[in-house]
């Protein structure tokens, strides 16, 4: 086989929540010729449309907690119940804004949906902010006043009484911590296991596809995608990464919003 290629979505092939139609010729073209594409993102399942997934080899949601290729979850790594009832017991107590992420949904408290729609500002016509991003998640969200009992892989936060990362001080062992993907300051956050991350799932995915580890290429342009970055073989960064990010490229390309993707596939040679 040729390349296997592990690409985030947010940021790096989709622009506010739309892949560019060049970006996606891009993966079909390089699909044709025998690589293996796989979206690797922070998002649940539950957060990727059947049209996206359909455009990729497999993908790793959860930002590594969850694994699907041709239909067959491979993996699926939660909470613990116990762990997922001392988070939520934490964000309600300091008025967090969030979303808990699953493969089949994403839940979240009855005012949090209007707190959303605000810092996401999708009820523009324009368009201007966050986009399909936040209408993505509003669309998703399953709402009730009780979030104890619920199953869940990642909790996206969007707003808190002060920074999260002073929030997550409060959080029991086992919890990781990352600012959040869509740019919302530093009361904003992600909260994971911290034993899975992207390139958790980016290996178990090449195995499964039987991969050289030479053949592997991460694409990526946040914290969530440190890992797979450091651990792939060859790591392409996406122009105005945060500079972490940014020390660990072999590559730098445009953002999606020019069709940076285009131009990696061409220079690693899986299009013409």
């Amino acid at each position: 086989m040729g390349k296997i290629v592990f690409i985030d979505f947010d940021g790096t092939i989709a622009d506010r929540g739309a892949i560019p139609p060049a970006h996606a010729e891009a993966v079909r073209e390089a699909r044709d010729r025998g690589h293996r594409v796989v979206l690797c993102t922070g998002r649940p399942r539950s957060l990727v449309s059947d049209e996206v997934r359909a455009l990729f080899d497999g993908m790793v949601g959860a930002a590594g907690g969850y694994i699907e290729v041709d239909g067959e979850v491979l993996s699926d790594q939660r909470f613990p119940t116990e762990l997922g009832a001392q988070v939520v017991s934490v964000l309600d107590a300091h008025d967090v804004a969030y979303i808990l992420e699953a493969p089949d949904a994403v839940h979240a408290r009855p005012a949090t949906r209007e707190r959303i729609a605000a810092l996401l500002q999708v009820d523009r016509g324009d368009d201007a902010a966050t986009g399909r991003t936040g209408v993505d998640i509003l669309d998703a969200l399953h709402v009730a006043d009780d979030l104890t009992a619920v199953s869940f892989s990642k909790a996206a936060c969007f707003d808190a009484n002060l920074p999260m990362a002073d929030v997550a001080r409060h959080l029991p062992t086992g919890v990781g911590f990352l600012p959040s993907s869509l740019e919302l300051g530093e009361r904003a956050g992600e909260l994971y296991l911290a034993e899975v991350n992207k390139s958790v799932g980016m290996k178990l995915t090449a195995r499964h596809f039987g991969a050289d580890e030479a053949d592997v290429v991460a694409i990526g342009d946040g914290y969530n995608d440190l890992e797979m970055l450091r651990d792939a073989a060859t790591a392409v960064v996406i122009e105005g990464a945060p500079e972490p990010v940014l020390a660990v490229a072999d590559l730098v390309v445009p953002p999606p919003e020019r069709a940076g993707l285009v131009e990696a596939f061409a220079r690693l040679g899986l299009t013409a």
